[in-house]
Protein backbone atom coordinates (compact mmCIF):
# COMPACT_ATOMS: atom_id res chain seq x y z
CA UNK A 1 0.00 0.00 0.00
CA UNK A 2 1.92 3.55 -1.53
CA UNK A 3 -0.20 5.48 0.92
CA UNK A 4 0.49 5.92 4.70
CA UNK A 5 -1.88 5.03 7.14
CA UNK A 6 -3.51 7.92 9.47
CA UNK A 7 -5.63 7.70 12.47
CA UNK A 8 -9.32 7.70 11.67
CA UNK A 9 -11.87 5.88 9.48
CA UNK A 10 -13.90 6.50 6.60
CA UNK A 11 -16.58 3.19 6.50
CA UNK A 12 -18.72 2.01 3.48
CA UNK A 13 -20.31 -1.25 3.65
CA UNK A 14 -20.46 -2.73 0.54
CA UNK A 15 -21.87 -6.31 1.12
CA UNK A 16 -22.92 -8.72 3.12
CA UNK A 17 -20.04 -10.81 3.19
CA UNK A 18 -18.62 -8.29 5.06
CA UNK A 19 -17.80 -4.79 5.40
CA UNK A 20 -14.72 -3.01 4.00
CA UNK A 21 -12.84 0.11 5.58
CA UNK A 22 -10.75 2.63 3.76
CA UNK A 23 -8.54 3.71 6.36
CA UNK A 24 -7.32 7.57 7.04
CA UNK A 25 -5.24 7.46 10.41
CA UNK A 26 -4.99 11.21 11.77
CA UNK A 27 -0.45 11.16 12.89
CA UNK A 28 -0.32 10.53 16.18
CA UNK A 29 3.28 10.93 17.77
CA UNK A 30 5.49 8.46 17.16
CA UNK A 31 7.16 6.37 19.52
CA UNK A 32 10.97 6.65 20.89
CA UNK A 33 12.63 4.14 22.62
CA UNK A 34 15.95 2.55 23.76
CA UNK A 35 17.16 -0.64 22.16
CA UNK A 36 15.96 -3.65 23.12
CA UNK A 37 18.39 -5.62 24.50
CA UNK A 38 17.32 -9.57 23.73
CA UNK A 39 20.61 -11.41 25.04
CA UNK A 40 17.56 -14.31 26.24
CA UNK A 41 17.65 -17.58 27.57
CA UNK A 42 15.84 -20.87 25.89
CA UNK A 43 13.79 -22.20 28.33
CA UNK A 44 14.42 -26.23 26.65
CA UNK A 45 18.29 -27.04 25.51
CA UNK A 46 18.88 -26.28 21.95
CA UNK A 47 17.67 -29.34 19.99
CA UNK A 48 19.87 -31.23 17.15
CA UNK A 49 19.52 -30.78 13.54
CA UNK A 50 17.69 -31.83 11.73
CA UNK A 51 15.05 -33.33 13.67
CA UNK A 52 13.39 -31.35 16.91
CA UNK A 53 14.17 -33.36 20.01
CA UNK A 54 14.07 -31.54 23.67
CA UNK A 55 16.62 -32.17 26.96
CA UNK A 56 15.66 -32.07 30.32
CA UNK A 57 13.91 -28.94 31.81
CA UNK A 58 16.81 -27.05 33.45
CA UNK A 59 17.12 -23.99 31.26
CA UNK A 60 20.09 -23.91 29.75
CA UNK A 61 21.39 -20.27 28.83
CA UNK A 62 22.95 -19.33 25.54
CA UNK A 63 25.39 -16.93 24.21
CA UNK A 64 23.81 -16.80 20.84
CA UNK A 65 20.82 -14.76 21.00
CA UNK A 66 19.78 -15.08 17.29
CA UNK A 67 19.01 -18.27 15.32
CA UNK A 68 20.47 -21.48 14.72
CA UNK A 69 19.51 -23.15 11.56
CA UNK A 70 20.99 -23.71 7.78
CA UNK A 71 20.67 -20.25 6.19
CA UNK A 72 18.73 -17.09 5.30
CA UNK A 73 15.64 -15.97 4.44
CA UNK A 74 15.11 -14.75 0.68
CA UNK A 75 11.95 -12.40 0.53
CA UNK A 76 10.21 -11.86 -3.28
CA UNK A 77 8.02 -9.75 -4.27
CA UNK A 78 4.95 -11.78 -4.86
CA UNK A 79 3.11 -11.40 -1.09
CA UNK A 80 2.95 -14.30 0.64
CA UNK A 81 -0.30 -15.44 2.81
CA UNK A 82 -1.07 -15.58 5.65
CA UNK A 83 -1.76 -18.52 7.80
CA UNK A 84 -2.19 -17.28 11.60
CA UNK A 85 -3.24 -20.34 13.94
CA UNK A 86 -3.56 -19.32 17.47
CA UNK A 87 -4.55 -22.02 20.38
CA UNK A 88 -6.81 -20.82 23.46
CA UNK A 89 -4.79 -21.45 26.77
CA UNK A 90 -2.49 -23.55 25.31
CA UNK A 91 0.70 -23.61 28.09
CA UNK A 92 4.43 -23.40 26.94
CA UNK A 93 5.16 -26.79 27.84
CA UNK A 94 2.29 -29.17 26.28
CA UNK A 95 3.84 -28.94 22.94
CA UNK A 96 6.72 -31.66 22.03
CA UNK A 97 8.87 -29.11 20.35
CA UNK A 98 9.03 -27.66 23.92
CA UNK A 99 9.20 -30.05 26.39
CA UNK A 100 6.16 -32.21 26.58
CA UNK A 101 6.45 -35.78 27.45
CA UNK A 102 3.48 -36.92 28.03
CA UNK A 103 1.09 -36.12 25.23
CA UNK A 104 2.08 -36.69 21.60
CA UNK A 105 1.77 -33.62 19.17
CA UNK A 106 3.41 -34.91 16.37
CA UNK A 107 2.19 -32.66 13.31
CA UNK A 108 3.26 -29.50 15.24
CA UNK A 109 6.19 -30.52 16.11
CA UNK A 110 7.18 -31.15 12.71
CA UNK A 111 5.71 -27.99 11.97
CA UNK A 112 8.68 -26.54 14.04
CA UNK A 113 11.24 -28.94 12.85
CA UNK A 114 10.63 -27.66 9.28
CA UNK A 115 10.58 -24.00 10.43
CA UNK A 116 11.34 -21.47 13.25
CA UNK A 117 11.04 -22.52 16.56
CA UNK A 118 11.01 -19.22 18.80
CA UNK A 119 11.44 -19.71 22.86
CA UNK A 120 10.89 -16.25 23.77
CA UNK A 121 7.68 -15.17 22.77
CA UNK A 122 5.46 -13.20 24.62
CA UNK A 123 1.89 -13.17 24.49
CA UNK A 124 -0.24 -9.36 24.87
CA UNK A 125 -1.56 -10.17 28.08
CA UNK A 126 -2.34 -13.24 30.74
CA UNK A 127 -5.69 -13.21 29.67
CA UNK A 128 -8.17 -13.59 25.91
CA UNK A 129 -9.47 -10.72 25.33
CA UNK A 130 -6.55 -8.35 25.98
CA UNK A 131 -4.15 -10.48 24.38
CA UNK A 132 -6.22 -10.70 21.04
CA UNK A 133 -6.36 -6.74 21.00
CA UNK A 134 -2.69 -6.80 21.39
CA UNK A 135 -2.40 -8.96 18.81
CA UNK A 136 -4.85 -7.16 16.37
CA UNK A 137 -3.49 -3.62 17.15
CA UNK A 138 0.38 -3.56 17.39
CA UNK A 139 -0.47 -1.64 20.92
CA UNK A 140 0.86 -3.08 23.94
CA UNK A 141 -1.32 -4.15 27.21
CA UNK A 142 -0.84 -0.30 28.05
CA UNK A 143 -2.48 1.07 25.45
CA UNK A 144 -4.54 -1.05 23.35
CA UNK A 145 -8.21 -0.81 23.63
CA UNK A 146 -9.17 -4.12 25.40
CA UNK A 147 -7.11 -4.51 28.53
CA UNK A 148 -9.01 -7.34 30.36
CA UNK A 149 -11.80 -9.37 29.95
CA UNK A 150 -13.79 -7.51 32.61
CA UNK A 151 -15.40 -5.00 32.73
CA UNK A 152 -18.11 -6.83 29.87
CA UNK A 153 -18.65 -4.37 27.15
CA UNK A 154 -20.43 -5.38 24.03
CA UNK A 155 -17.73 -3.93 21.70
CA UNK A 156 -14.39 -3.48 22.63
CA UNK A 157 -12.93 -1.90 19.30
CA UNK A 158 -14.07 1.45 17.91
CA UNK A 159 -14.55 3.02 14.59
CA UNK A 160 -11.11 4.31 14.61
CA UNK A 161 -9.20 1.76 16.05
CA UNK A 162 -7.00 -0.11 13.15
CA UNK A 163 -6.70 -4.42 12.89
CA UNK A 164 -4.35 -6.32 11.14
CA UNK A 165 -7.12 -7.20 8.54
CA UNK A 166 -8.03 -3.38 8.04
CA UNK A 167 -3.77 -2.99 6.86
CA UNK A 168 -3.99 -6.31 4.80
CA UNK A 169 -7.40 -5.80 3.30
CA UNK A 170 -6.56 -2.34 0.70
CA UNK A 171 -3.36 -4.23 -0.04
CA UNK A 172 -5.07 -6.93 -1.87
CA UNK A 173 -5.63 -9.68 0.53
CA UNK A 174 -8.32 -11.34 1.65
CA UNK A 175 -8.91 -11.60 4.86
CA UNK A 176 -10.83 -14.38 7.07
CA UNK A 177 -11.06 -15.65 10.25
CA UNK A 178 -12.39 -19.04 12.28
CA UNK A 179 -12.83 -19.34 16.23
CA UNK A 180 -13.55 -16.47 19.06
CA UNK A 181 -13.15 -13.14 18.26
CA UNK A 182 -13.91 -11.55 21.42
CA UNK A 183 -13.26 -7.93 20.56
CA UNK A 184 -17.37 -6.91 19.94
CA UNK A 185 -20.46 -8.76 20.03
CA UNK A 186 -23.18 -9.03 17.21
CA UNK A 187 -24.35 -6.01 15.48
CA UNK A 188 -21.57 -3.81 16.80
CA UNK A 189 -18.91 -1.55 15.56
CA UNK A 190 -16.32 -3.80 17.26
CA UNK A 191 -17.32 -6.91 14.89
CA UNK A 192 -14.99 -8.75 13.36
CA UNK A 193 -16.56 -8.00 9.75
CA UNK A 194 -16.99 -4.16 10.34
CA UNK A 195 -12.94 -4.42 11.27
CA UNK A 196 -11.58 -5.61 8.09
CA UNK A 197 -12.21 -9.01 7.63
CA UNK A 198 -14.44 -10.14 4.80
CA UNK A 199 -15.46 -13.44 6.62
CA UNK A 200 -15.82 -14.41 10.28
CA UNK A 201 -17.12 -17.74 11.85
CA UNK A 202 -17.27 -18.81 15.34
CA UNK A 203 -17.82 -17.33 18.68
CA UNK A 204 -18.37 -13.08 18.72
CA UNK A 205 -18.27 -13.18 22.30
CA UNK A 206 -15.71 -15.41 24.43
CA UNK A 207 -18.34 -16.51 26.91
CA UNK A 208 -20.35 -17.57 24.20
CA UNK A 209 -16.69 -19.45 23.15
CA UNK A 210 -17.46 -21.86 26.29
CA UNK A 211 -19.64 -23.83 24.65
CA UNK A 212 -18.46 -26.81 22.20
CA UNK A 213 -21.88 -28.07 21.73
CA UNK A 214 -23.21 -24.37 20.68
CA UNK A 215 -27.03 -23.91 19.77
CA UNK A 216 -25.37 -21.69 17.14
CA UNK A 217 -22.42 -19.88 15.83
CA UNK A 218 -21.74 -16.70 14.69
CA UNK A 219 -21.48 -16.30 10.16
CA UNK A 220 -20.46 -13.60 8.77
CA UNK A 221 -23.32 -10.79 10.09
CA UNK A 222 -25.47 -14.07 10.42
CA UNK A 223 -25.55 -17.56 12.36
CA UNK A 224 -25.62 -20.89 11.50
CA UNK A 225 -28.26 -22.27 13.75
CA UNK A 226 -27.45 -25.49 15.34
CA UNK A 227 -31.02 -25.79 17.28
CA UNK A 228 -30.62 -28.79 19.61
CA UNK A 229 -26.97 -29.05 19.48
CA UNK A 230 -26.42 -28.74 23.19
CA UNK A 231 -28.77 -32.39 23.91
CA UNK A 232 -27.98 -34.04 20.48
CA UNK A 233 -23.98 -33.19 20.70
CA UNK A 234 -23.56 -33.55 16.85
CA UNK A 235 -21.82 -30.48 16.07
CA UNK A 236 -18.71 -30.29 17.74
CA UNK A 237 -17.77 -26.60 17.03
CA UNK A 238 -13.91 -27.33 16.43
CA UNK A 239 -14.84 -29.38 13.51
CA UNK A 240 -17.63 -27.07 12.23
CA UNK A 241 -14.56 -24.30 12.96
CA UNK A 242 -11.40 -26.84 11.06
CA UNK A 243 -13.98 -27.24 8.28
CA UNK A 244 -14.79 -23.39 7.67
CA UNK A 245 -10.87 -22.56 7.54
CA UNK A 246 -9.94 -24.89 4.90
CA UNK A 247 -12.73 -24.20 2.82
CA UNK A 248 -11.65 -20.52 3.00
CA UNK A 249 -8.10 -21.47 1.92
CA UNK A 250 -9.70 -23.21 -0.97
CA UNK A 251 -11.76 -20.23 -2.09
CA UNK A 252 -9.33 -17.83 -1.76
CA UNK A 253 -5.99 -19.55 -2.72
CA UNK A 254 -5.92 -17.69 -6.04
CA UNK A 255 -4.54 -14.46 -4.59
CA UNK A 256 -3.42 -13.61 -1.50
CA UNK A 257 -5.06 -14.07 1.98
CA UNK A 258 -5.05 -14.08 5.30
CA UNK A 259 -6.26 -16.48 8.07
CA UNK A 260 -6.88 -15.92 11.15
CA UNK A 261 -7.27 -19.47 12.81
CA UNK A 262 -8.61 -18.48 16.64
CA UNK A 263 -9.48 -22.18 18.04
CA UNK A 264 -11.00 -22.45 21.17
CA UNK A 265 -8.98 -25.44 21.89
CA UNK A 266 -8.00 -26.84 24.59
CA UNK A 267 -9.59 -23.94 26.62
CA UNK A 268 -12.05 -25.00 29.58
CA UNK A 269 -15.79 -25.90 28.57
CA UNK A 270 -18.35 -24.37 30.60
CA UNK A 271 -19.47 -26.55 33.51
CA UNK A 272 -23.07 -27.22 32.73
CA UNK A 273 -21.67 -28.47 29.76
CA UNK A 274 -18.99 -30.63 31.02
CA UNK A 275 -18.57 -31.61 34.50
CA UNK A 276 -14.57 -31.27 34.20
CA UNK A 277 -14.73 -28.41 31.67
CA UNK A 278 -13.24 -30.33 29.20
CA UNK A 279 -15.68 -31.21 26.25
CA UNK A 280 -14.71 -33.69 24.22
CA UNK A 281 -16.41 -36.01 21.80
CA UNK A 282 -13.86 -38.42 23.25
CA UNK A 283 -10.84 -39.20 25.14
CA UNK A 284 -8.85 -41.13 22.03
CA UNK A 285 -5.87 -41.66 21.41
CA UNK A 286 -6.04 -41.74 25.46
CA UNK A 287 -8.78 -43.76 26.44
CA UNK A 288 -6.70 -46.77 27.36
CA UNK A 289 -3.89 -44.56 29.26
CA UNK A 290 -3.67 -45.21 33.38
CA UNK A 291 -4.77 -41.41 33.75
CA UNK A 292 -7.51 -40.05 35.43
CA UNK A 293 -10.22 -39.19 33.38
CA UNK A 294 -9.94 -34.81 33.33
CA UNK A 295 -5.99 -36.22 31.88
CA UNK A 296 -7.33 -38.02 29.19
CA UNK A 297 -10.03 -35.43 28.54
CA UNK A 298 -6.86 -32.60 28.12
CA UNK A 299 -4.59 -34.92 25.48
CA UNK A 300 -7.43 -35.51 23.69
CA UNK A 301 -7.94 -31.93 23.13
CA UNK A 302 -4.23 -31.45 22.51
CA UNK A 303 -4.62 -34.15 20.23
CA UNK A 304 -7.66 -32.88 17.91
CA UNK A 305 -5.49 -29.49 17.76
CA UNK A 306 -2.38 -31.22 16.32
CA UNK A 307 -4.09 -33.08 14.08
CA UNK A 308 -6.24 -30.05 12.51
CA UNK A 309 -2.79 -27.88 12.34
CA UNK A 310 -1.56 -31.19 10.14
CA UNK A 311 -4.68 -31.11 7.96
CA UNK A 312 -4.38 -26.98 7.72
CA UNK A 313 -0.53 -28.13 6.61
CA UNK A 314 -1.75 -31.09 4.05
CA UNK A 315 -3.96 -28.48 2.13
CA UNK A 316 -1.57 -26.17 1.87
CA UNK A 317 0.44 -29.01 0.53
CA UNK A 318 -2.22 -30.18 -2.16
CA UNK A 319 -2.75 -26.79 -3.16
CA UNK A 320 0.90 -26.18 -3.99
CA UNK A 321 0.80 -23.29 -1.29
CA UNK A 322 3.57 -24.03 0.98
CA UNK A 323 6.41 -21.83 -0.61
CA UNK A 324 4.04 -18.83 -0.82
CA UNK A 325 2.73 -18.81 2.44
CA UNK A 326 3.98 -18.06 6.14
CA UNK A 327 2.20 -20.57 8.55
CA UNK A 328 2.68 -19.55 12.03
CA UNK A 329 1.56 -20.91 15.32
CA UNK A 330 1.08 -19.86 18.94
CA UNK A 331 -1.14 -19.40 21.83
CA UNK A 332 -2.93 -16.31 23.28
CA UNK A 333 -1.41 -16.91 26.36
CA UNK A 334 0.06 -19.26 29.47
CA UNK A 335 -1.72 -22.61 30.23
CA UNK A 336 -4.72 -22.85 33.15
CA UNK A 337 -4.16 -23.89 36.31
CA UNK A 338 -6.96 -26.72 36.65
CA UNK A 339 -4.54 -28.70 34.07
CA UNK A 340 -3.63 -31.77 35.85
CA UNK A 341 -0.45 -31.15 37.08
CA UNK A 342 1.41 -34.53 35.64
CA UNK A 343 0.93 -32.59 32.15
CA UNK A 344 2.58 -29.32 32.95
CA UNK A 345 1.03 -27.64 30.91
CA UNK A 346 3.67 -25.02 31.25
CA UNK A 347 6.52 -26.61 31.98
CA UNK A 348 9.70 -24.98 33.91
CA UNK A 349 7.80 -21.64 34.18
CA UNK A 350 5.91 -20.16 37.05
CA UNK A 351 2.87 -19.35 36.83
CA UNK A 352 -0.32 -19.50 35.14
CA UNK A 353 -3.20 -17.75 32.58
CA UNK A 354 -3.49 -14.43 34.48
CA UNK A 355 -0.51 -14.49 36.36
CA UNK A 356 2.07 -12.43 35.05
CA UNK A 357 5.23 -14.66 35.46
CA UNK A 358 6.50 -16.29 32.91
CA UNK A 359 3.92 -19.16 33.28
CA UNK A 360 1.44 -16.59 32.03
CA UNK A 361 2.46 -14.65 29.28
CA UNK A 362 5.41 -16.74 27.33
CA UNK A 363 3.72 -18.82 24.96
CA UNK A 364 4.93 -21.39 21.78
CA UNK A 365 5.64 -19.45 18.72
CA UNK A 366 6.48 -21.42 15.69
CA UNK A 367 6.97 -20.13 12.18
CA UNK A 368 7.12 -21.82 8.71
CA UNK A 369 7.52 -20.62 5.33
CA UNK A 370 8.88 -23.22 3.22
CA UNK A 371 11.84 -22.18 0.86
CA UNK A 372 12.13 -19.16 2.91
CA UNK A 373 12.58 -20.04 6.48
CA UNK A 374 15.28 -22.37 6.80
CA UNK A 375 14.71 -25.37 8.31
CA UNK A 376 14.99 -27.23 12.21
CA UNK A 377 15.85 -23.20 13.33
CA UNK A 378 15.57 -21.93 17.16
CA UNK A 379 15.36 -18.46 17.64
CA UNK A 380 15.90 -16.66 21.09
CA UNK A 381 14.63 -12.71 19.86
CA UNK A 382 12.52 -11.52 22.07
CA UNK A 383 8.82 -11.10 20.46
CA UNK A 384 5.77 -9.94 21.21
CA UNK A 385 2.36 -10.74 19.66
CA UNK A 386 1.95 -6.31 18.85
CA UNK A 387 4.55 -7.28 16.58
CA UNK A 388 2.43 -9.12 14.21
CA UNK A 389 0.83 -6.01 12.76
CA UNK A 390 3.88 -4.12 11.53
CA UNK A 391 5.44 -7.71 10.50
CA UNK A 392 2.32 -8.18 8.49
CA UNK A 393 2.65 -5.35 7.20
CA UNK A 394 6.23 -5.16 5.64
CA UNK A 395 5.01 -8.85 3.87
CA UNK A 396 2.26 -7.52 2.48
CA UNK A 397 4.17 -4.02 1.32
CA UNK A 398 1.69 -1.86 3.64
CA UNK A 399 2.18 0.45 5.86
CA UNK A 400 0.96 0.04 9.89
CA UNK A 401 -0.69 2.75 11.72
CA UNK A 402 2.15 5.57 13.29
CA UNK A 403 1.67 4.87 17.44
CA UNK A 404 1.88 1.09 17.52
CA UNK A 405 4.28 -0.62 20.02
CA UNK A 406 4.98 -3.51 17.94
CA UNK A 407 8.08 -3.96 15.46
CA UNK A 408 8.45 -5.86 12.58
CA UNK A 409 10.28 -9.75 12.89
CA UNK A 410 10.64 -9.96 9.48
CA UNK A 411 14.74 -9.77 10.61
CA UNK A 412 14.21 -12.40 13.11
CA UNK A 413 13.03 -14.87 10.42
CA UNK A 414 15.75 -13.89 8.17
CA UNK A 415 18.14 -15.42 10.76
CA UNK A 416 19.94 -12.12 11.17
CA UNK A 417 20.10 -9.86 14.06
CA UNK A 418 16.76 -8.32 15.82
CA UNK A 419 17.45 -4.79 15.69
CA UNK A 420 14.77 -3.37 17.78
CA UNK A 421 14.41 0.18 18.94
CA UNK A 422 11.69 -0.89 21.43
CA UNK A 423 13.57 -0.69 24.86
CA UNK A 424 10.94 -2.67 27.16
CA UNK A 425 7.96 -4.91 26.96
CA UNK A 426 5.07 -4.24 29.35
CA UNK A 427 1.70 -6.05 30.64
CA UNK A 428 -0.86 -5.80 33.14
CA UNK A 429 -3.60 -7.33 34.41
CA UNK A 430 -6.59 -6.26 36.83
CA UNK A 431 -7.53 -3.02 36.64
CA UNK A 432 -10.90 -3.61 37.86
CA UNK A 433 -10.44 -6.65 40.24
CA UNK A 434 -9.03 -7.00 43.84
CA UNK A 435 -5.13 -6.21 42.07
CA UNK A 436 -4.05 -4.04 39.77
CA UNK A 437 -0.72 -6.48 38.46
CA UNK A 438 2.12 -4.60 36.27
CA UNK A 439 5.22 -6.19 34.75
CA UNK A 440 8.13 -5.45 32.68
CA UNK A 441 10.74 -7.13 30.55
CA UNK A 442 13.37 -5.12 30.20
CA UNK A 443 17.03 -7.70 28.61
CA UNK A 444 16.84 -10.39 30.73
CA UNK A 445 15.67 -8.37 33.71
CA UNK A 446 11.87 -8.88 34.77
CA UNK A 447 10.01 -6.89 37.16
CA UNK A 448 6.73 -7.51 38.35
CA UNK A 449 4.93 -5.32 40.75
CA UNK A 450 1.62 -7.25 42.62
CA UNK A 451 -0.72 -4.27 43.80
CA UNK A 452 -0.91 -1.02 43.21
CA UNK A 453 1.96 0.67 44.98
CA UNK A 454 3.49 -2.44 46.22
CA UNK A 455 7.42 -3.28 46.08
CA UNK A 456 8.97 -4.80 42.56
CA UNK A 457 9.67 -7.89 42.71
CA UNK A 458 12.86 -8.73 40.17
CA UNK A 459 14.04 -11.31 38.22
CA UNK A 460 17.16 -12.22 36.00
CA UNK A 461 15.41 -14.48 33.45
CA UNK A 462 19.09 -15.64 32.08
CA UNK A 463 19.51 -17.57 34.90
CA UNK A 464 16.28 -18.04 36.56
CA UNK A 465 13.52 -18.69 34.05
CA UNK A 466 11.01 -20.12 36.66
CA UNK A 467 11.29 -16.60 38.56
CA UNK A 468 12.48 -17.96 42.17
CA UNK A 469 14.95 -15.78 43.31
CA UNK A 470 13.65 -11.72 44.02
CA UNK A 471 16.73 -10.29 43.33
CA UNK A 472 15.33 -6.45 44.13
CA UNK A 473 17.11 -5.58 47.11
CA UNK A 474 20.40 -6.52 45.36
CA UNK A 475 19.57 -4.21 42.59
CA UNK A 476 17.67 -0.99 43.67
CA UNK A 477 18.74 0.81 40.49
CA UNK A 478 17.73 -1.69 38.01
CA UNK A 479 14.50 -1.80 40.11
CA UNK A 480 13.99 2.10 40.01
CA UNK A 481 14.51 1.85 36.32
CA UNK A 482 11.78 -0.77 35.60
CA UNK A 483 9.31 1.17 37.96
CA UNK A 484 9.57 4.17 35.61
CA UNK A 485 8.80 2.24 33.10
CA UNK A 486 5.76 0.96 34.61
CA UNK A 487 4.41 3.99 35.58
CA UNK A 488 4.94 5.60 31.83
CA UNK A 489 3.84 2.57 29.93
CA UNK A 490 0.10 3.08 30.42
CA UNK A 491 -2.10 5.22 29.18
CA UNK A 492 -4.96 5.46 31.40
CA UNK A 493 -8.78 4.64 30.22
CA UNK A 494 -11.95 5.59 31.23
CA UNK A 495 -13.33 2.12 30.57
CA UNK A 496 -10.58 0.61 32.74
CA UNK A 497 -10.40 2.46 35.91
CA UNK A 498 -7.62 1.04 37.97
CA UNK A 499 -8.73 0.44 41.35
CA UNK A 500 -12.77 0.08 41.33
CA UNK A 501 -13.70 -3.23 41.15
CA UNK A 502 -16.13 -4.55 38.81
CA UNK A 503 -19.49 -5.89 39.94
CA UNK A 504 -21.24 -7.05 36.88
CA UNK A 505 -21.95 -10.33 34.81
CA UNK A 506 -21.64 -11.83 31.06
CA UNK A 507 -23.36 -9.89 28.20
CA UNK A 508 -24.20 -13.33 26.91
CA UNK A 509 -25.32 -16.14 28.31
CA UNK A 510 -26.57 -19.64 27.19
CA UNK A 511 -30.36 -18.75 27.85
CA UNK A 512 -30.40 -15.90 25.42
Amino acid sequence: MDAPHFRGKIRHDFCSSGFWKTMNHVCTSIVCCLLFATNGLDVWAEPPSPQITVADDSPVASQDTHVKGDGGLSLTSQKPNIVLIMADDLGYGDLGCYGQKLMSTPRIDQLAASGMRFTQAYAGAPVCTASRSVLMTGQHNGHTPARDNVPHYSTYFEEDDVTIAEVLQPAGYRCGGVGKWSLGDTGSVGRATHQGFDSWFGYLNQDHAHYYYPEYLDDDDGRLELTGNAVSREHYSHDLLTDRALQFIRESHASPFFLYVAWTLPHFAAKDEDPDGLTVPSTAPYSDRDWDERSKKYAAMINMLDSDVGRILDLLSELELEENTLVIFTSDHGGHWSVPKPLRTNGALRGYKRDLTEGGIRVPFIARWTGTISANQTNRDVIAFQDMLPTFAELADASPPQGIDGISIVDAMQGKKLDSTREFLYWDYGHCRARYDQAVRWKDWKGIRLGAGSDLQLYDLASDVSESHNIAANHPKIVRRIEAMMDGAVTPSERYPIGKRYRGGPLWTREK
